[in-house]
């Protein structure tokens, strides 16, 4: 950057932990270990919880969950026993509808104190679930999901701050006049607006969004303030955001680019030794027939691995054209990647246990020179974390890697200003229309 002032490294760490009370050996535990996490976190200055979500159950284990809560209502849980840390929401444009969504998230925001996020997806699973006989196309899905965010900016932007006030005898006033409508109309919505909703104290809550393929990068540098990638090597990631930043500078946004976040998947050691024992011991623990369903759906769902040797490489006519692929076209271009180079079957199994996510094994020291390495070379803003809530890897997140990013002068000590979008520094808002 070329600003004296850089800011620091953010950090997330996963909301996941919010699991169904059926799995737990007590009623109600999984909700007081996600409680219990949220508050390490905050006491640790994580800048914010993000969650993941998917629509969809998926006997198979590979790509729908089971078990988890639904975001905002998750969300709205741990805000009542956090002040500071951020909270942000995966949602899917594709199966949502953008009123009742700006409702919810505005709604956390103003419970949460200004620390609400949402992550947008376009989804790659679920259509069953919501009416659909198949998948519409990636650009289907982007057209909409482009849409969908302008709809959610617009009646963010509308209302006056005014418009909703508190009498003194407690009472709640409307000045009808500052409630503005939108009158949007598109190809998938038409939303008259006004939002009924008071003005989020953010005005916007911070917008995510998750993509890899063409459109999905479009649509991030367009729109996102913080677009979240899987870049599995430092050349990717410096592809990606170079990429990135120049569709950003195409939409006018030269001075306030999107931050770029990556998932960085880890086993720590306390020695090389102790960090090869780990990585034998996770891979000794792989389900190598799962793990061809996995690579199958890696490659985006419609590839046969069943007779394939584990020692040998994909050959080219199991190997899709990027073109082919309608589910996870970003995911798929990683895998279609690896295979191209030649990895065998029983190696790209091993790969998809990280899902194409950035992946580095070591001490807290070696972690934090790959962190530090993405970080000082601008293709790093903001980093979610892995290990908080495991029983072998929480005690090494928290008191040796955390520590030495500390050291290093990479994160904060504290957090920055009052809300979600003050802890990520992010630029200003563009003035709101009237």
């Amino acid at each position: 950057m070329s600003q004296t002032y850089r800011r620091k490294l953010k950090t997330l760490v996963g909301a996941s932990s919010v699991i169904s009370a059926g799995n737990d050996s007590q009623p109600g535990v999984g909700i007081a270990r996600a409680i219990e996490l949220a508050k390490i976190a905050e006491r640790e200055k994580i800048t914010g919880l993000f969650t993941a979500d998917l629509l969809q159950a998926d006997p198979a284990g590979l790509a729908g969950t089971t078990g988890t809560q639904d975001p905002l209502i998750a969300l709205a849980a741990l805000s009542q026993v956090t002040s500071q840390i951020g909270l942000i929401a995966t949602v899917s444009t594709s199966w949502l509808h953008p009123y009742n969504l700006a409702r919810q998230v505005a709604t956390l925001d103003h419970i949460s104190g200004g620390r609400a996020g949402w992550n947008a997806v376009t989804s790659s699973v679920g259509e069953e679930n919501f009416g659909e006989s198949q998948l519409p196309p990636p650009q289907e899905r982007y057209a909409r999901a482009t849409e969908f965010i302008e709809v959610m900016n617009a009646l963010y932007d509308a209302n006056e701050r005014a418009a909703v006030q508190r009498t003194a005898s407690g009472g709640i006033r409307v000045d009808h006049r500052k409630l503005h409508p939108i009158h949007y109309r598109g190809d998938f919505f038409q939303v008259a607006g006004p939002l009924n909703v008071p003005p989020p104290p953010q005005r916007r809550p911070v917008q995510f969004q998750a993509g890899q393929s063409e459109a999905g990068v479009t649509l991030g540098a367009r729109y996102a303030e913080v677009i979240y990638t899987s870049q599995p090597t430092f050349e990717a990631a410096q592809t990606f955001v170079a990429d990135v930043q120049q569709r950003a500078r195409r939409f006018g946004r030269e001075q306030n680019p999107p931050l770029i976040m990556n998932s960085f998947h880890s086993i720590i050691g306390e020695s090389d030794a102790d960090v090869a024992r780990r990585l034998r011991d996770k891979h000794d623990r792989i389900d190598f027939e799962q793990g061809r369903l996995r690579v199958a759906d890696m490659l985006g769902g419609e590839v046969n691995l069943s007779d394939l040797p584990l020692d040998q490489a994909l050959p080219a006519s199991l190997i899709p054209q990027l073109e082919q692929v309608h589910r996870r076209q970003g995911r798929a271009a990683i895998f279609r990647q690896y295979a191209l180079e030649g990895l065998t079957l029983h190696e790209l199994i091993i790969k998809a246990e990280e899902t194409g996510h950035w992946f580095v094994a070591g001490t807290p020291e070696q972690l934090a020179d790959a962190i530090e390495q993405r970080y000082q070379a601008g293709v790093l803003d903001v980093i979610s974390l892995h290990g908080l809530g495991s029983p072998d890897q929480q005690d090494l997140l928290l008191n040796g890697l955390l520590p030495e990013l500390r050291r290093r002068n990479l994160l904060d000590s504290d957090y920055q200003g009052s809300d979600f979008r003050s802890s990520l520094e992010l630029a200003p808002l563009p003035p709101a229309v009237d």
